[in-house]
């Protein structure tokens, strides 16, 4: 929907969209905390070697991941999968972005419906 079409009593006032601004970061926050516990040790502690977080944009949450260094960032990508089974416990709809250390590389942003799951990945 265009908001620039709409007449000016048809927008929601300023104070609306701060609320709704605050309520989404509370949402993101307490999903933070219900996704944390809902893992496993392992799990834990590779959340635990990076910087990470969600956000909701346009109705789909983000699991965003930023690793402090390439060994976490292996680590990571090699659990993507069981963080995409954790998603779909919150959300039909979520996506999984991991950027590696200092920008050394293309983060990789995953969409949880396109993730193999992990007994059907290629082994090395």
């Amino acid at each position: 929907m265009n908001q620039l079409c709409l007449p000016p009593d048809d927008l929601p006032s300023h104070q609306t969209i701060r609320v709704s601004e605050i309520l989404f970061r509370q949402l993101e926050e307490a999903t933070k905390n219900s996704f944390f516990l809902a893992c496993d040790k392992m799990t834990r502690v590779l959340l635990c070697s990076c910087h990470w977080y969600f956000q909701i944009n346009s109705g789909i949450l983000t699991l965003i991941m930023i690793c402090h260094n390439m060994e976490s960032y292996r680590n990571i990508m090699k659990t993507v999968p069981q963080f995409a089974d954790k998603l779909k416990y919150f959300t039909n709809r979520a996506k999984i972005t991991v950027s590696s250390p200092l920008d050394q590389g293309t983060p990789w942003i995953l969409s949880i419906d396109n993730i193999l799951p992990e007994e059907d990945l290629p082994t090395t």
